[in-house]
């Protein structure tokens, strides 16, 4: 018997269940407790902010950690436009901070291990790990200076930026305010569709790499995130979830069959290029998994 993909794609679409969504802002309340009572930190200018799948409503059931950001804007890491004069001009305005981004991130892991005990948190090379329980899931806390992308003296785009314990790579930087608002946009035009079928094609990604397919293994959930929002708002206005992820995964197969039709797609905030050397994925990883996909389901 022919499996009954659409029941199993309306199931998918569905977020993280109530109790699952309570235990995720159980622990986004702790962690914010935790850095509010930090003497370090009280009187830095400190912004917590969640983000990846759960701030941006594409968590799936059973896969539903959180990821916490703390980022300070006492201290900011600048890039500059390829202008001499505009840099010259920036640098002469700035100077070197005392407080170093190695610094605040040791007083984070104190303010942590003094909320949730030295055995919950454990130090990872880009973020903390707290280890879930009964009242709260799996966290990831990420300790962020803001990054400024300068387009002129007096205008730059903010966004976060860390240094990895080994510094590989030497630096990370992310956009979660421009990613979070523009897959809000994306939603909102594709009458709410969007989000679903990201979490359609992460459970079925997630449930292809249980069944030992590689391609899924080395696909990310956020990479998953990113594909779908270069697809077409038209792909997304199908009578079916079969026909709407049908619609989605043929316009991603076809169009990363070769560099030069996604050489310019982004990740959802639209500021990093979603297919360059910087990336930990390539176009043809991608591509595989799309394909992979489409015979897992048993598109013809």
């Amino acid at each position: 018997m022919s499996r009954d993909w659409e029941s199993v794609f309306s199931t998918w679409s569905q977020g993280p269940s109530a109790t699952e969504q309570q235990r995720a802002e159980n622990a986004e309340r702790q962690i914010k407790q935790a850095i509010s009572a930090s003497d370090k930190l009280h009187d830095r200018n400190i912004k917590i902010f969640t983000q990846g799948s759960y701030r941006n409503r594409v968590n799936v059931r059973k896969d539903s950690d959180v990821d916490v950001g703390v980022v300070c804007f006492d201290t900011f890491f600048p890039e500059y436009p390829n202008d001499d004069n505009i840099k010259s001009t920036l640098q002469k305005s700035f100077s070197d901070s005392t407080y170093t981004y190695a610094v605040f991130k040791n007083e984070i892991e104190e303010a942590l291990v003094s909320r949730f005990g030295r055995a919950s948190v454990s130090r990872g090379n880009k973020s903390f790990d707290i280890k879930e329980n009964t009242y709260r899931v799996e966290a990831d806390v990420a300790a962020f200076f803001e990054h400024r992308r300068y387009t002129s003296t007096t205008h730059y785009l903010s966004g976060v930026e860390m240094i990895p314990d080994n510094s590989s790579p030497p630096r990370v930087r992310n956009w979660p305010e421009q990613h979070y608002e523009n897959g809000v946009k994306k939603n909102t035009a594709t009458n709410r569709r969007y989000k679903k079928v990201v979490r359609i094609l992460k459970s079925l990604s997630n449930e292809m790499a249980s069944n030992g397919i590689h391609s899924a293994k080395k696909s990310p959930g956020f990479l998953i995130e990113c594909l779908v929002w270069n697809a077409p708002n038209k792909d997304f206005s199908r009578s079916t979830y079969k026909s709407e992820i049908r619609a989605v995964l043929a316009y991603l197969f076809n169009n990363t069959l070769s560099d030069d039709k996604c050489s310019e797609w982004g990740e959802v905030s639209e500021l990093k290029y979603l297919f360059r050397n910087s990336q930990p994925w390539t176009r043809q990883g991608a591509h595989n998994f799309i394909s992979d996909a489409w015979d897992y389901i048993g598109y013809k």
